[in-house]
């Protein structure tokens, strides 16, 4: 069995972890002065998001230099420096690999932009002519995939993401040759793992082939199943693994599969296929649309999670990855707005919810901040967050009523960026995070100290300790997975590993709701709110949640 079969992995956002030179944003040597505090957390891996040289268009995801360490983060010896330290306090390291798209300020795309006699033009997408883009294709980041050729070809560069982060071509045996190098680089330097960034894009179909609308509209669209997912993912990713898992066999590769299902995610990840070890999706989350604003763009308006919906969601995650591969189990990410905001609306149901998602089978991602109960930051304006479709959402909400202030608060709870906010550490200045001015700020929702929360044993830093705890015990980490059928007000499962059984049982509603038990005599080992057992009956009082153990010996 390998490390990360029972890895327990904490996301650290680097720019909004430690500040140790007073620029206001966060550096390695300010995260090398916390492992301390991680290794009291419990945690066993850390992934740090981009670390790489980078024009920051895209908060790192446009690297500008695999072979460098942005001068805001610190320098190389910094980060071996970090690795070492890491690595003596027993802890994994997995760095974030992008590996679908470049900055536009990389070396190889300025070559690229001399002409098509260029040795790096292959290396990147280009098509068209005549200055006409190829197809209606649309970009995640608004707008077409296409970017004119600065260097006046006439061609088209393609750029799923923003404009100035243009799409690298694997279908260029010399780009996956490359991106092999880079990873070997890292894996030598002791790197234990790499998170495949947006792997599964990239593949694109031929690309003279619009995709059909309803309408004549001639304006970009989204065009997923054109560049994601596509069969030649798995053929060109192949290798890449292959050469990885050969010459570093204990490194763990985590993929990014945002819009994966679970077959494919079974593809991805089954032990003969010679790819990922795990993946991170985006399909978790079932959302209720029914209650949104229709006079309101739907896409920053709050979208509730459909609780029946995800009920179903992860059984069949966790039922048909059984005997395969481990599952990854997270509420938040960079990606998205925090657990408590989004789906939790108080510490209890946040705590709750934790017990729900981490003691199944697989696993745990802890979002930085989410052990100290950490809401999304509500952004001042409209400018903070560098965003067009958040202007033109504000423009809209705006004429149908709404006042900029309302509008700017509600998209600050639902977008990505006030997910990234400072690391609470103290009651200083700044609250310990910085000397400086941070690089984000806005207004934050209440919430105790890091320094504060280790010294209180009720507090949500000291919970999460203890849950950490039990999921490292070998009943959940290795037990057998069963959904108990409940109505849609309860989430309850168990986890059984020979003859110790354990009950997770988690009110999904803010009413008080009664479970039957399987049989046998229960003791709580975790609980959050009211929680009431009398015999084989439990009444969870609202959005309350308890962890009981079978009376016997816990594995």
């Amino acid at each position: 069995m390998a490390w990360y079969d029972h890895a327990i992995i904490y996301q650290l956002y680097p720019k909004s972890f430690q500040d140790s030179n007073g620029d206001g944003v966060g550096d390695l040597n300010g995260i090398r002065a916390h492992i301390p505090y991680l290794k009291a957390l419990g945690i066993t891996a850390v992934w740090l998001n981009p670390v790489f040289t980078s024009p920051q268009v895209d908060n790192g995801y446009d690297v500008a230099n695999y072979y460098a360490i942005d001068p805001t983060m610190g320098t190389m010896a910094d980060m071996d420096a970090l690795i070492d330290a890491f690595h003596a306090a027993g802890i994994h390291v997995i760095l974030d690999f992008v590996l679908n798209h470049t900055s536009d300020r990389h070396p190889w795309f300025q070559d690229a932009l001399r002409g098509p006699a260029s040795l790096y033009r292959d290396y990147y997408i280009f098509a068209g002519h005549d200055g006409q883009r190829p197809n209606n294709w649309g970009s995640f980041f608004g707008g077409s995939v296409w970017a004119p050729d600065p260097s006046g070809s006439g061609q088209s560069y393609f750029h799923l993401f923003d404009r100035r982060m243009p799409d690298l071509n694997w279908a260029n045996p010399e780009v996956r040759h490359a991106m092999s190098d880079v990873a070997d680089y890292w894996l030598q330097k002791g790197v234990d793992g790499l998170r495949l960034d947006a792997f599964i894009h990239i593949a694109k179909v031929k690309l003279d082939q619009d995709f059909p609308v309803p309408t004549a509209d001639d304006a970009p669209v989204l065009a997923e199943p054109f560049y994601a997912n596509l069969p030649q993912v798995q053929t060109w990713l192949r290798p890449f693994c292959q050469r990885v898992k050969a010459d570093y066999p204990e490194v763990f590769l985590l993929g990014e599969a945002a819009s994966a299902n679970v077959q494919l995610a079974a593809a991805y990840t089954a032990p003969d296929a010679g790819l990922m070890d795990s993946v991170v999706t985006f399909r978790y989350f079932p959302e209720d649309a029914s209650g949104l604003d229709q006079q309101l763009p739907a896409q920053y308006q709050a979208h509730p999670l459909d609780l029946p919906a995800f009920k179903q969601t992860q059984v069949v995650w966790q039922q048909t990855l059984a005997g395969l591969a481990q599952p990854t189990l997270y509420w938040s990410n960079h990606d998205m707005p925090r657990l408590l905001g989004r789906v939790a609306h108080s510490a209890q149901q946040a705590q709750s919810l934790a017990m729900l998602m981490y003691l199944q089978r697989g696993l745990p991602i802890i979002y930085y901040g989410e052990e100290l109960g950490l809401t999304n930051l509500t952004l001042p304006d409209v400018a903070t967050f560098e965003d067009p479709t958040v202007t033109d959402f504000v423009t809209q909400a705006t004429a149908a009523g709404l006042t900029t202030e309302a509008a700017v608060a509600l998209v600050s709870t639902t977008h990505k960026l006030p997910a990234r906010g400072p690391m609470p550490w103290t009651d200083g200045v700044q609250r310990g995070f910085t000397t400086g001015t941070p690089w984000l700020q806005g207004s934050a929702a209440p919430v105790a100290s890091a320094a504060e929360q280790a010294a209180d044993p009720t507090s949500m830093l000291a919970f999460y300790q203890k849950l950490i705890a039990l999921k490292k015990r070998a009943l959940f980490q290795d037990g057998d997975y069963h959904l108990l059928t409940t109505d849609q007000a309860s989430y309850v499962y168990t986890r059984q590993l020979d003859d110790a059984l354990a009950v997770v049982a988690v009110a999904l509603e803010a009413t008080a709701t009664t479970v039957t038990l399987p049989e046998g005599h229960y003791r709580p080992l975790l609980s959050s709110g009211s929680v009431d057992l009398v015999g084989a009956q439990l009444t969870l009082g609202p959005d309350a949640g308890v962890v009981l153990i079978r009376e016997g010996e816990i594995k």
